[in-house]
């Protein structure tokens, strides 16, 4: 089944792939992600180590405030509302949870600023859980690949779900993400430096053109 093949090669050419943001804990992970929404992973990167490094706990965060937070993470987009969401989701989190981030998607939903796609992320990374989050890239090779189609983000989960074998579910996204990230690239995508383009419905029209 080609799916098992394209994850096989994939898993063969980066065993261990991880994310690419920054922290050292979950709460500095949700965070991360969280900041991440619409930005580049090097700019939340370059913003967050210097604040992790001082703050890394819910109560220090809520300690920070508004003001203290935001002069850390000012050249991140959107800066304004990512910041009132994150202590908003902290306060909750320390109300709610007692500081101890929930396990299932549904709850983690339930907390300020917290989609679908964050709350995949967050126990992908944290947990190794075998959520498969669609940002724009998995959306993007997803498609190519002929793994999946559809229209929204949640089609394309749904439907990764169902083909993608259970041995490479963890790291599904993170494949597909490094791969759309670095070579399947939206304007030009670099098909013959790609592992996978023998897999590739995408790649195969490209080169009978």
């Amino acid at each position: 089944m080609t799916p098992a093949r394209i994850f096989k090669r994939l898993q063969e050419e980066n065993p261990h792939p991880k994310c690419e943001l920054y922290y050292v804990n979950p709460f500095t992970l949700m965070v991360a992600i969280m900041l991440s929404a619409q930005a580049t992973d090097k700019g939340v990167n370059k913003a967050v180590q210097p604040l992790f490094a001082q703050f890394n706990t819910p109560q220090q965060f809520l300690a920070l405030g508004v003001e203290g937070l935001e002069k850390y993470v000012k050249s991140i987009n959107y800066y304004h509302t990512k910041v009132r969401h994150i202590l908003q989701m902290t306060e909750q989190l320390v109300s709610r949870y007692q500081g101890q981030f929930p396990k299932t998607i549904e709850e983690l939903q339930t907390l300020p600023g917290v989609g679908r796609k964050t709350a995949n992320v967050f126990l992908n990374e944290a947990f190794e859980a075998p959520t498969i989050p669609v940002d724009t890239h998995v959306f993007r090779v997803a498609q190519r690949l002929g793994l999946a189609k559809g229209k929204t983000p949640v089609q394309i989960e749904t439907q990764l779900q169902k083909v993608v074998p259970d041995a490479y579910k963890a790291n599904c996204s993170h494949w597909l993400v490094l791969l759309g990230r670095y070579t399947c690239k939206a304007q030009k995508p670099a098909c013959a430096q790609c592992v996978v383009r023998d897999l590739c419905p995408s790649a195969q029209k490209q080169e009978a053109k």
